[in-house]
């Protein structure tokens, strides 16, 4: 049976479906999300515009002590470095207290900043497809509907190149035990993973967070690389601290992907200082 559009995350029209809900969040991390939203309240109050959950909690997909919670607070104002600690404060009460999750994260942004016309296929597609509301207005009001095209692929992934010294960097200052590397290789392994979906996503023709369904698509156009990112796809669900993976993300497969993308796409819409 031929694949249909809405089986890759579109409507029939072609947009970008809203994925994950309130509905799909598993009951055993719903005192968590509840205790989050609070405390963001708490944290914030009538500084907080909006607060939204990502992925795979309101996906339906996480995993007991396995998975993190990943939240987005939007403030009235630019955050602060105050604001940060606050928010990483937070994150840490939270995890303490739930043995359900491992690890959360809160991303700050504002308002002005998430509606702005440099944003919009960045972080205003994000909040728009890939957060679900959690406190106040939804913001994806104001935003457009999204197609899988080149415009959105350059300005979400667009910048690797641009993070490539900052990863040799912090590979550097890493220390070698598992516990110090494992975090580094995840996070690696699923940005390079998601650039190598969004580097197809046109041609695919469709949206997807599986980061196995993300590197099958990658490898129906690039081959010769398929069982890297393939590799990467597993780390990013499985990460195991070795050093060597991550050599080989900054010094091969990550500067192949920024040049394979800037031919492909262009290179992101540079942002003001102090902007990341």
């Amino acid at each position: 049976m031929p694949e249909t559009v809405a089986s890759r995350g579109l409507d029939p029209l072609g947009f970008i479906e809203r994925e994950g809900s309130h509905a799909r969040v598993p009951h055993v991390f719903r005192p968590v999300v509840a205790a989050a939203r609070d405390r963001l309240l708490d944290v914030f109050g009538a500084r907080l515009d909006s607060a939204y959950l990502y992925g795979s909690v309101p996906r339906g997909t996480a995993r007991v002590g396995r998975s993190d919670l990943d939240l987005v607070a939007v403030l009235r104002a630019e955050p602060t470095g105050a604001d940060r600690d606050a928010a990483g404060a937070l994150g840490d009460a939270v995890d303490k207290e739930f043995p359900e999750i491992d690890g959360v994260g809160t991303l700050l942004y504002s308002r002005t900043r998430v509606l702005s016309e440099l944003e919009r296929y960045d972080i205003g597609w994000f909040v728009a497809c890939l957060c679900t509301p959690l406190l106040g207005e939804d913001l994806a009001e104001f935003l457009p509907r999204y197609r899988p095209d080149s415009l959105l692929a350059r300005e979400t992934n667009g910048d690797l190149a641009r993070y490539l010294p900052r990863w040799r960097q912090r590979i550097v200052a890493a220390g070698d035990t598992e516990e110090a590397l494992r975090p580094l290789v995840r996070f690696m392994s699923r940005h390079l993973v998601r650039t190598g979906f969004t580097l197809v996503m046109p041609r695919w023709n469709g949206w997807t967070s599986d980061l196995r369904e993300m590197a099958e698509a990658f490898a129906g156009y690039y081959p010769e690389r398929s069982q890297q990112l393939g590799r990467a796809a597993e780390s990013g669900y499985e990460p195991v601290g070795d050093r060597a993976v991550l050599r080989t993300y900054v010094d091969d497969l990550g500067p192949w992907l920024a040049d394979e993308y800037a031919r492909v796409h262009g290179v992101k819409t540079p942002r003001p200082e102090g902007w990341e």
